[in-house]
Order: C-alpha cells, then sequence, then structure tokens
C-alpha cells in the first residue's frame, strides 16, 4: 500500500492545527468582551465620547440579548428569580456608580409573575473619574484604562439557568469611544424619570397599599398605568389589573389600591416604586422622545398587618433530612448507566455511516495483509492502536467542546465542520490520499530516507492515525441512540461526560478490534494478491467523492465564489504534488513554479474560501415547500393552531441529506403534510448559530439530525436519525 504512515501523520497534524485556528481567531477578535451562551448574548461595552477625563461623561453597561423567549430580571424580581450583579474591577481614581435599570416588563407565569427584560437589554453604569486620576499601566501605558467586569445572572423561560461571565475592555484615554451611542441613548431613554420630592404616598390599609402620586405630566393624566414597586415581596405580584387590583384618577393624581402579598417578608417604612404607560401609549411616547415612565420615592404609612410566622422544619424531619445528606450517593445513576449503553450502541451504527465508509474502506485493505500473513500478533496491535485514535480522539473533541462551551460558546457535535478553514483543510487531505492511492505519488519515494527509517520504526502510527481521521469524519454524523447520548452529556461533570465520550468512540472501534483478536475472521476474506492493487486504485474514487460533498459543504458556507476558489487551490495541490514526482532538475524547477503560482493563486482568491456567504432570508418564497426556521416563526404558527415539523439539518451531515433525498422527499408523506396542513421548517446548522443550539439542547440533543414534530397542546414528538416514511407517517396520523 503506497499511502504511508508518514503522510498520515504529518497531513493529520495540519489538519489539526486548522481546526484550532477559528477557536484562536475567535479569541483573538473577542478579548474577553463577549460571553455567550445557549440562552443570552452578554457583552461589555462603553460609552466615553470625551475620553476618560475628571468631569467628562463615561458609561460603562453589560448588554443582553436573550434567545426568544428568555428573559432575566430587574432589580425586583417578583415572585422568583434573581436580578442581575455587576461587580468592577477599576483602575485607581475611577469608580462605578449603581445600575441604571430600564423600566422592566411584567412576565406572568402561571400563578406567579415576575419583572424582568426580553430581546435584549443595556444595564448601564456611570462612571466617576476623579480629579487627581492619573491614567496608566505597566500593560496599557498611559494611553488606555482597563476596565474588568464579574457579572452573574439567572436566565430563565420555563426552567431558570444561573450564569456568570468575566469581561474585559480597555478603553482609550484621549480618543473617543462611541461605537454603543444608540445603545446608551435607548437605555436612558428607558429609564424612569424622578418625580418631585414629596409627589407620592403611600398608606397601609388592612390588606393592601393604597398608592397616590402626584406631579405626573398633564398628557399622562387618565391613561392606564402599570406598577412596579422597587422593594420586593411586600405586593400581590401576580394581582391583575381591574380584577384583583384597581387604579383611578382623581383630578391630577393617580392612585390605586394594590393587595399586599400572602407570604409578605417586608414592611418597610419607604417604597421607591415606578408606574409607566403600556401598550400603544408608551409606544407613542417613545416614538417621540418623551418619557413613558416615572419614580418616586414615598413614605409609608399606617401599621403593617402582622406576617405570617414562617414554617419551621420539625426536629424529626430535621434528622430525616441530615441523614439523607451524611448518607453515600450512588456514583452512577440508571439515567448514567443508559446513556452509557445508548453512546456504546451509537458509536457501533455510527459504522454504518456514509460518513466512515471511505475509511473504514482503507482499513479493510491493511486488515487483509495482516490476517494472510500469519502476523496474528501485529494485527492485533494494529486493532488496539487503532481503537486507541479513537478513543484519544473522541475524548479530546468532547473536551474542547465542553470547554468551549463551559466558556459561552454555542456548539454542538460536529463543531468543526462548521468552521470553512477545517471544510477546506479536510478537503485537501482527502485529496492528497485520493492522489495516493491512485498511485499518483509515492511519498516513500519524495521522503528523505531517515524520514522513511523512523517510519518502519513506528508501524502502529499509521493504525492511530486512522483512528483519529475516522473520528475527524464521523463526528458529523448522529447515529441512532447517539443524539440522546450526546444531549444528556452537556449537562454531566466533566469527567462522567468524558466517559460518555469515551464509550462513544469504544462502539465505533469494536467492530474493527473485535475482528483482530478473533483470527476466524481472516477466512473470510481473499487471500492477499494482484487484486488489492487494483483495491486499492478503486479506493481512490470514494476519497475524491469525499472531495466533492466537502467542496459542496464548503458551498453552502462560503458561496459559489468560496467553492471555486477552493477547487482551484485543490487542482493547484495537484499539479505541485505531480511535480515532486518528477526526476533531476526538471522537478525542482517545475516545482517551484508551481509553489509560487499557488501562493499567489491562494493571496489572491484564498479569502474567499473562508469569507461567509450571504444569509438567507427569513422568509420563504411563494411556493416554497419549506420554511427557514426561527423560534418566532414557530411560536407564530403554534398560535395559529397549526402543527410544524421542524428539520434540524447540516450540508455537513451526510445523514441529513440521504432523509433529505429519501423520506423527506417521499410523495406519500409529502401528501400527509399537505392533508394535515403542517408546516415544514428547516434549521439549518451548516454554520454556527446560537439559536439552533439552543433550541437543541431544549430537546435534549447535541447533534444533527433531529426531527420534530409539534403539534398545538401536544409535546413534541421527537423521531429518529435514520428517519424512516412508516415512522413519519404514523407521527402524522397520531396528529
Amino acid at each position: 500500500m503506497t499511502f504511508s504512515r508518514s503522510t498520515f501523520a504529518a497531513l493529520l497534524l495540519a489538519l489539526g492545527a486548522a481546526c484550532g485556528l477559528p477557536a484562536a481567531a475567535q479569541m483573538l477578535t473577542k478579548p474577553g468582551a463577549v460571553v455567550t451562551t445557549p440562552y443570552v448574548r452578554a457583552e461589555l461595552v462603553a460609552h466615553a465620547p470625551e475620553g476618560v477625563r475628571a468631569g467628562a461623561p463615561l458609561q460603562v453597561g453589560l448588554q443582553i440579548t436573550h434567545q426568544p423567549e428568555w428573559h432575566t430580571y430587574w432589580k425586583n424580581a417578583g415572585d422568583s428569580g434573581l436580578p442581575t450583579e455587576l461587580a468592577w474591577t477599576l483602575p485607581a481614581g475611577v469608580s462605578a456608580g449603581d445600575i441604571a435599570w430600564p423600566v422592566p416588563k411584567k412576565i406572568p407565569i402561571g400563578n406567579l409573575a415576575n419583572y424582568g427584560y426580553e430581546d435584549t437589554v443595556l444595564l448601564p453604569v456611570p462612571l466617576t473619574v476623579a480629579a487627581d486620576f492619573e491614567p496608566g499601566s505597566a500593560l496599557t501605558g498611559p494611553e488606555a484604562i482597563d476596565i474588568r467586569l464579574k457579572a452573574n445572572w439567572l436566565v430563565c423561560r420555563k426552567e431558570c439557568i444561573p450564569e456568570e461571565g468575566e469581561f474585559a475592555l480597555r478603553l482609550p484615554v484621549q480618543g473617543s469611544t462611541a461605537l454603543h451611542k444608540a445603545a446608551f441613548d435607548g437605555a436612558r431613554a428607558a429609564q424612569p424619570a424622578p418625580l418631585a420630592s414629596g409627589s407620592g404616598t403611600i398608606a397601609v390599609e388592612g390588606a393592601a397599599l393604597r398608592v397616590r402620586l402626584e406631579g405626573l405630566p398633564a398628557a399622562v393624566q387618565g391613561r392606564t398605568l402599570a406598577f412596579f414597586p422597587e422593594t420586593s415581596e411586600v405586593i400581590h405580584t401576580a394581582a391583575v389589573e381591574g380584577k384583583d387590583w384597581t387604579q383611578a384618577w382623581d383630578g391630577a393624581a393617580w392612585t390605586a389600591t394594590i393587595p399586599l402579598a400572602a407570604q409578605r417578608s417586608a414592611s418597610p417604612d419607604f417604597m421607591p416604586v415606578v408606574v409607566a404607560l403600556q401598550g400603544p401609549d408608551q409606544q407613542a411616547a417613545r416614538a417621540a422622545g418623551q418619557p413613558f415612565a416615572w419614580r418616586a420615592e414615598a413614605p409609608v404609612r399606617g401599621d403593617w398587618p402582622v406576617t405570617a410566622p414562617r414554617a419551621e422544619v420539625s426536629p424529626a424531619l430535621q434528622a430525616a433530612l441530615a441523614a439523607n445528606v451524611a448518607a453515600p450517593v450512588p456514583q452512577a445513576s440508571t439515567t448514567f448507566l443508559a446513556a452509557l449503553l445508548g453512546a456504546l450502541l451509537g458509536g457501533l451504527l455510527l459504522n454504518l455511516m456514509p460518513c466512515v465508509f471511505p475509511i473504514l474502506a482503507i482499513k479493510v485493505l491493511g486488515f487483509t495483509r495482516h490476517a494472510h500473513a500469519g502476523e496474528r500478533g501485529a494485527h492485533r496491535v494494529a486493532g488496539l492502536a487503532y481503537t486507541a485514535g479513537v478513543i484519544v480522539s473522541f475524548l479530546a473533541l468532547g473536551g474542547v467542546m465542553l470547554a468551549l462551551r463551559a466558556a459561552g460558546a454555542g456548539l454542538g457535535w460536529g463543531f468543526q465542520l462548521q468552521s470553512p478553514a477545517v471544510v477546506a483543510a479536510l478537503a485537501a487531505l482527502f485529496t492528497l490520499i485520493g492522489l495516493n492511492l491512485s498511485g499518483v505519488f509515492e511519498f516513500g519515494r519524495m521522503a528523505p530516507s531517515a524520514l522513511a527509517t523512523a517510519e518502519a520504526k513506528h508501524p502502529v502510527a499509521n493504525d492511530f492515525l486512522s483512528g483519529v481521521l475516522a473520528v475527524l469524519i464521523a463526528s458529523p454524523c448522529t447515529a441512532p441512540f447517539m443524539g440522546a447520548s450526546l444531549g444528556y452529556a452537556i449537562g454531566l461533570p466533566a469527567a462522567q461526560a468524558l466517559l460518555l465520550f469515551a464509550v462513544l468512540g469504544l462502539g465505533l472501534a469494536l467492530p474493527y478490534l473485535a475482528a483482530s483478536f478473533v483470527p476466524g475472521v481472516a477466512r473470510l476474506l481473499p487471500r492477499p494478491g494482484p487484486w488489492m492493487a487494483t483495491f486499492q486504485r478503486l479506493l481512490a474514487f470514494p476519497m475524491f467523492a469525499t472531495v466533492v460533498w466537502l467542496v459542496w459543504v464548503l458551498g453552502q458556507q462560503s458561496g459559489i465564489n468560496g467553492a471555486g476558489a477552493l477547487l482551484a487551490l485543490l487542482v493547484c495541490l495537484a499539479a505541485v504534488v505531480w511535480a515532486l514526482t518528477l526526476r533531476g532538475r526538471t522537478r525542482w524547477v517545475l516545482a517551484s513554479v508551481l509553489i509560487a503560482g499557488t501562493a499567489l493563486l491562494a493571496g489572491a482568491i484564498g479569502r474567499h474560501v473562508l469569507q461567509p456567504a450571504p444569509t438567507e432570508g427569513a422568509v420563504a418564497a411563494a411556493g416554497q415547500r419549506w420554511e427557514p426556521w426561527s423560534a418566532e416563526r414557530a411560536a407564530a404558527l403554534a398560535a395559529e393552531g397549526r402543527p410544524v415539523f421542524v428539520d434540524f439539518t447540516a450540508a455537513w451531515c451526510v445523514t441529513c441529506q440521504y432523509n433529505k433525498g429519501t423520506t423527506l422527499a417521499d410523495p406519500a408523506v409529502l401528501a400527509d403534510f399537505d392533508a394535515r396542513q403542517v408546516a415544514l421548517l428547516r434549521a439549518d446548522w451548516t454554520r454556527r448559530d446560537p439559536a439552533i443550539t439552543a433550541a437543541l439542547a431544549a430537546l435534549g440533543r447535541n447533534g444533527v439530525p433531529v426531527y420534530v414534530l409539534q403539534a398545538p397542546g401536544k409535546a413534541p414528538v421527537v423521531l429518529t436519525e435514520i428517519l424512516g416514511k412508516d415512522e413519519l407517517r404514523d407521527a402524522l396520523a397520531r396528529l
């Protein structure tokens, strides 16, 4: 076999470097200013239009962009939740004020209600610069200052996720920083305007508060207002205006009677409160650039009702709870064992996925060579080396994915093929493999003799690296049983999650490992002979077919220009390899010219390979059956009472493309969709998309394909990864 172990090692090392480039580039371009999780994108921003000096306006803030249906909280979170907390590390002479909280919205959740923010909100904080402030440090010099922030927030939908982030920002002292002026202007407009001192009074009357506010603008009088107390656990937050509490206008004074909370825990003598216009009134005020909310600091008169005593835990129950805490907790739960079994079965079935076929074909050739050469020991060593390569690679990919997700990156299984650089590197690797198998070149003839000698001393390297390459190619696929196990792994402690990835790798390697230890398998294979050279040439075509697929994937990510640029560079690569097979002076002259030409071409068109293609619009064209998925579109269809089928897919997922061309293109299946008026949405995960990552996580999945059938009033139905026509039609029949 002419494909050498040294070639394998060199190419995979280059590919590994390429795989690391996207993450490294992201670290360099976003040095701690942004933290992204599956639920929010948080960014530290600043506004210093006159630089950093005493008396100049200077603000910083945390801008939080929420995924659809998720929210964070105001300073009074309501019945549940926690407000966002900001802890600053600032240079000497610079101090931070309090958060200037924008007006929240009331978010009902069942029998409870919270106060918080959806969509995008900026929490601004004013900074004060002392008169004797002297900028400069060992790191920044006198031209800039470093601002650091540690933030904690609780993000909720129906479930709540506590999150935190550490942020860093460097501000120029002399220059103007005003990139986020519009955001700070919007946050300032969303803050309540202060009412004059003494304009508000609150009286305790039985089990209710009687609120009276004076000094509100004449244009507001007669309007219905929303009420937000800044003191928590005082009023019945979920009370409905007009039913549980009332408001009215007494001339120019706004009055309201608001019930106290049944489990009130505070009896303040002083209460800051906020009132705000609602709905169209608020929108009109915003459009006119006028205040739409007002804040009053009101003294509280009257006697608070006695609060109910808090329930105490009986001594017997307290002892039982303490015993439960002291009792040892089993290390492996039934759910975790089921996930391990699913990972093992998923890894086994991964061998049947089209992604793995090119690598398995090469392994069969080596398997035949060892099996009939009386090299039983070498055969077993090869099986162990291949298994080690697979398991180590699964652990590495799993570790990188878990680490990046913990750092805030919205990644899922197969994340490396969401990078055009990695796709291009794989295409180059498989081009070289195909050229080698087809006989265009033999690396041993071009490599130095010392390298060939080193290769002979380490025969297991090829088998180990075969396992590495198998994982790189197989990782975009999600086999049956894998989806639930991978989704479960994300929420596990790191040690348990990595064990699950290792078992997944063991499942992938198990057939080859078992065959290497069972001599009877050798009798099932033809004996070595001239057919092996023919079979080796034949294997070049699956490699070239893989290159075609990778170029198509890149076309989905970088557009037609990116795919064309990659094809041109692959042709140059093949020409360089061919030139290096020549002899004498012609080899070096022609190879040098081709290498120089390739470098010039890469400089001219290489950027097209990495730049993203324009994003498709969110609205489907007329007559198109499938619409692009978005959480807003899915919610709108559900509000209309229509069932929805969502295809979570990616161009680099071969299983996705197979299902798309078979089951999802079947006329009978499409007729069932039409008969039941099912809306068809396609969530394309070819490029990184935090919204799709969050939607997958909500379904307990971490890779594609995933197929979900949602009907109003029913739980979502998640179908199998290899989608069958009968399975899908049965699910549609149960709508």
